[in-house]
């Protein structure tokens, strides 16, 4: 009877191990993105090319058919970009960068996923000149939003800006 409780208290050492390990070896492994864009969207491939160099494993699927993909997945129109990620059993539309997407699965919010809508000159992706400001938005699982977080013009574009 003596071994029965040393074999349950061993067991569950070998499992708090394992567990330890297994956090410890995630948190050195990259977050795999789904991504499914349109096969002729340089932007796309901008963003796709920015969630590597900031860590992430990207996996790409490029699809004819972007609107049914929105649909089947219940991001509102309203709220729909170019492409559209899969990560954690999160969305991800449009040009949301690293950083926010980061944050997201660190907090593990109760949301659907987080957009930003349209294509702001100035997002990952969409680098150019007259970059503007654009908000990430949360997008709540009943389909309300709320910010997530916001990124300002970029400084350099408003320095360089001439009053007409």
């Amino acid at each position: 009877m003596t071994f029965r409780p040393f074999a349950t208290a061993m067991l569950r050492a070998a499992l708090s191990a394992l567990l330890l390990l297994g956090n410890g070896a995630a948190a050195e492994t990259p977050t795999t993105v789904k991504v499914y864009k349109s096969p002729t969207c340089g932007c796309c491939d901008a963003w796709v090319d920015h969630l590597k160099e900031n860590g992430f494993t990207v996996e790409t699927e490029n699809r004819d058919d972007m609107e049914s993909i929105k649909a089947e997945n219940g991001i509102p129109a309203k709220l729909r970009s170019c492409h559209t990620g899969f990560v954690g059993g999160y969305f991800v539309e449009g040009h949301v960068p690293a950083a926010d997407l980061k944050r997201l699965l660190k907090e593990k919010p109760a949301v659907a996923g987080l957009s930003v809508p349209d294509m702001p000159i100035g997002s990952p992706g969409m680098e150019g000149p007259n970059a503007e400001a654009y908000d990430v938005l949360a997008v709540e699982n009943g389909g309300g939003t709320r910010v997530w977080a916001s990124h300002p013009a970029a400084r350099r574009e408003a320095a360089g800006a001439h009053a007409h």
